[in-house]
């Protein structure tokens, strides 16, 4: 059996489609999976044990032409089984061009009549919430069962190594996210410093993010009141910055890529919801987590399913109004 996944969607979104891989890999041992992402995202599945070959996506440059040459690759490939997991044209549209005996995606994509197989993708209740790792599952869970999978990432010896001399000398430390790609996902710099402030002098602090998010853990950094506050952004990579993580004592993250890097790798997390919601089925799962979200019914909340680059009140009360002091701080 040849199996592929599509996921070309961010990164957090790619952390949550590995479950599939773990699971088709317990079903069909002997089958060859692959992963198609953008580019970009590739060095999340570096060194994974279960995957074959990672197809790349150059979405940013002559994305179409590369869609086309991409779907040419695929169809030589003869894959018996694609699963899409996303519900965007693109990906659809490299389903059906890639011609594998069965193909399985969302009804909501636009080229899923031409599936094999079309999945519902359902939100759930604040009763009976259903994570995006449960929607992923359900696409292969005729080919499996219904049985639960946990996403996972795979630091290696040498991820590990960067750790264990980064820390050096600290028997506890914690990791902070500060940055999001979208305002209102990302909790406020001031509110931060507040909690940056909190945790005890003898534990050191390690703001993570990518290059782009620098200036923003630079100046958190020098803001900070607490005497051991290290910018690591853009200097890690994903998996360097999950095998960090996992040793944390703590990690503080926004409801954004870092929290999934933690889920990964089962590492402790205290995640701030701003504008979305845990309803949406994107709250952390490693064994000891925590969500932080206002406490304040706000008619505006949320504003939409996924964040925005600016509060469309002015206000930005849904990140306000959550209090730092609030916190789980490690001792």
């Amino acid at each position: 059996m040849k199996f592929l996944i599509i996921q070309t969607a961010f990164i957090g979104d790619v952390v949550l489609a590995t479950p599939l891989v773990e699971k088709l890999r317990r079903f069909y041992p002997g089958a060859q999976i692959d992963f198609l992402i953008r580019r970009g995202n590739e060095k999340l599945l570096s060194g994974h044990p279960h995957l074959t070959r990672i197809w790349i996506w150059e979405k940013k440059q002559s994305k179409y032409r590369s869609l086309w040459q991409l779907a040419r690759q695929l169809r030589r490939e003869r894959y018996d089984c694609v699963v899409n997991c996303q519900r965007f044209a693109n990906s659809g549209l490299l389903t059906v061009l890639a011609r594998a005996r069965y193909t399985v995606g969302f009804r909501k994509n636009p080229f899923s009549l031409l599936f094999s197989r079309r999945v519902p993708h359902l939100f759930g209740t604040p009763e009976r919430p259903v994570h995006e790792i449960e929607r992923n599952l359900r696409l292969i869970e005729h080919l499996t069962d219904n049985s639960p999978e946990l996403p996972r990432l795979y630091p290696s010896e040498a991820d590990t190594g960067t750790v264990r001399a980064l820390v050096a000398g600290s028997a506890r430390y914690v990791c902070l996210a500060p940055a999001s790609v979208w305002f209102t996902k990302q909790f406020p710099a001031h509110k931060w410093l507040e909690l940056i402030n909190r945790i005890p002098a003898k534990i050191p602090v390690f703001l993570l993010g990518g290059p782009e998010d620098a200036t923003l853990c630079q100046q958190i950094g020098v803001a900070a009141r607490h005497p051991d506050v290290r910018n690591m952004a853009g200097q890690l990579s994903f998996l360097e910055s999950a095998a960090l993580m996992r040793a944390a004592a703590l990690n503080y993250v926004n409801d954004s890529a870092p929290m999934h890097l933690a889920s990964a790798v089962n590492a402790p997390v205290a995640a701030v919801f701003c504008s979305t919601l845990p309803l949406f089925g994107f709250t952390p799962l490693s064994n000891i987590r925590f969500v932080l979200e206002t406490p304040t019914h706000l008619a505006c909340r949320p504003c939409g399913l996924h964040g925005r680059n600016a509060c469309p009140q002015g206000h930005f009360n849904c990140a306000e109004t959550i209090d730092a002091a609030g916190f789980p701080i490690p001792e």
